[in-house]
């Protein structure tokens, strides 16, 4: 063999390992709800809300019978799906906060790995605005058609940041453009990142489904609200459309598909714990969750508590990323978890309650820009292009206050102390014998209580030291 062929062979056996990890790497589509209840599905024993593809999905893919959103309100989670940290590390401590472009985000892990990148439907963690570093082009995706926060039927979108009126409803439209995505990009030689982000069961309840006459019959006969039953049927449909659209585009073996919501319920009698939406307790933060991923994993139920701050780490590991400067974790791979190697997480925290949230109207927003957009006049929200994202106030790491939760499977501690200053209420259970945290065995625990105590009160300082900006600065 000549000097030239030797040389050739080389160079593709020293790039072989990149080659097939290129082939190894899946298709990853997130799917997030907006305000769906752990026990408002089917396959979860609900007595009459209609989602047969989810069900389909639940025998067909991982059920996660413990997967909690890191809060209980939708920007939060969102932010904990994109970083893989509590999201007050990335300045998001309440709704309609905007995650600071500081942070490096799983789209961008991805892109930088070789995917290309999309997001469709609701964003509300920052601009969509073209020029934002806020938005979803400012942070790692190569096309999106986002709205601002939750949206309905015909509503404004900004579409890589060319505002629109569109006609539908606001989630078959989130998926149009995903499936739209999806084809588009299936034989162009690069894996696929794509996140839809429903509007969906959030009020006004607007969106209708198709064909379902006798379950309405039944939602307006026991549904309290009617509405959010049947948007959780609508979006149900559209988990059907998705499910078919990787058949038909002969990548469903090969692609990780992952559905949950961004929060508890709207009904707290389903909601799978104590309370709902909005709440620290169980109610407000266990979810639905559902991940297919035919080529690597069979149908099974995982009972270890998972956390939606998990996903980014799971997904960089899935797809070997590189990631230079990682700040701070709170999220862990869970792939141990899915290939049965592990069966037990480390403690989570979740905080809440440390500040109020910032309204968002969407289409009242977009349909202003648009507005001024073609009037040749100046944009109406410049304050809505960054907010605080550049600011770095520095916190107050006695300050705790607000509503902060410890869990060290199965025992639960919550610190609740109402605002500054103000005596704190402490409260103990356990999970398993207690999934509805009815008993508090504070009193009769002390001593856990006092290592339980110690443990989430560092890791909420450790939060607020991120918040502050100390993971961003270089030596």
């Amino acid at each position: 063999m000549n000097r030239a062929g030797f040389n050739l062979l080389t160079s593709i056996w020293l790039l072989l390992p990149a080659m097939l990890l290129a082939e190894e790497r899946p298709h990853i589509v997130l799917v997030m709800s907006d305000d769906h209840g752990f026990g408002d599905t089917g396959y979860n024993g609900h007595p009459f809300v209609r989602t047969p593809h989810l069900d389909a999905m639940a025998k067909a893919g991982v059920v996660f019978d413990r997967f909690y959103a890191a809060a209980p309100v939708c920007s939060p989670t969102r932010a904990s799906v994109m970083t893989g940290r509590h999201p007050f590390r990335g300045n998001v401590p309440n709704h309609g906060h905007y995650l600071r472009p500081h942070e490096v985000t799983i789209a961008e892990a991805l892109k930088e790995a070789g995917y290309v990148t999309g997001h469709f439907g609701k964003w509300h963690i920052g601009s969509v605005q073209r020029n934002s570093p806020t938005s979803p082009g400012g942070q790692g995706f190569d096309e999106w058609l986002s709205g601002l926060n939750f949206f309905d039927k015909d509503p404004y979108l900004s579409r890589d940041g060319t505002y629109q009126r569109m006609t539908g409803s606001g989630s078959v439209l989130s998926m149009d453009a995903t499936i739209s995505f999806l084809s588009a990009h299936r034989n162009k030689g690069k894996s696929m990142f794509a996140v839809c982000w429903f509007p969906a069961p959030h009020d006004p309840f607007g969106e209708v489904p198709r064909g379902i006459a006798g379950a309405e019959r039944l939602y307006q006969e026991h549904g309290k609200p009617a509405g959010y039953f049947r948007e959780i049927t609508l979006l149900d449909q559209q988990v059907g459309r998705l499910r078919k659209a990787l058949r038909d585009l002969e990548i469903a073996e090969d692609t990780l598909l992952i559905y949950h919501s961004d929060n508890g319920g709207l009904v707290e009698d389903s909601s799978g714990g104590r309370m709902k939406k909005g709440s620290i307790y169980e109610g407000g933060l266990r979810v639905p969750a559902i991940l297919e991923w035919p080529a690597r994993y069979r149908p099974n139920r995982i009972a270890v508590p998972v956390n939606s701050s998990d996903l980014y780490p799971t997904l960089v590991q899935v797809a070997g990323a590189d990631i230079k400067n990682q700040p701070q974790l709170d999220g862990i791979s869970l792939l141990p978890i899915l290939e049965g190697r592990s069966s037990t997480r480390p403690p989570m925290g979740f905080w809440h309650g440390y500040m109020v949230g910032q309204s968002t109207w969407s289409d009242r927003i977009i349909k202003e820009l648009l507005e001024a957009r073609e009037a040749g006049e100046d944009n109406p929200f410049p304050e809505r292009i960054l907010k605080n994202v550049n600011e770095f106030p520095p916190r107050n790491r006695t300050d705790l206050r607000g509503h902060a939760a410890w869990t060290d499977w199965p025992w639960k501690l919550h610190r609740i102390q109402k605002k500054t200053g103000a005596a704190v209420r402490w409260e103990l259970y356990h999970l398993e014998n207690d999934p509805m945290e009815a008993s508090d065995l504070s009193m009769a625990e002390k001593g856990r209580v006092a290592r339980m105590r110690s443990q989430l009160e560092d890791w909420q300082r450790s939060v607020l030291k991120s918040w502050a900006g100390a993971d961003y600065r270089r030596p």
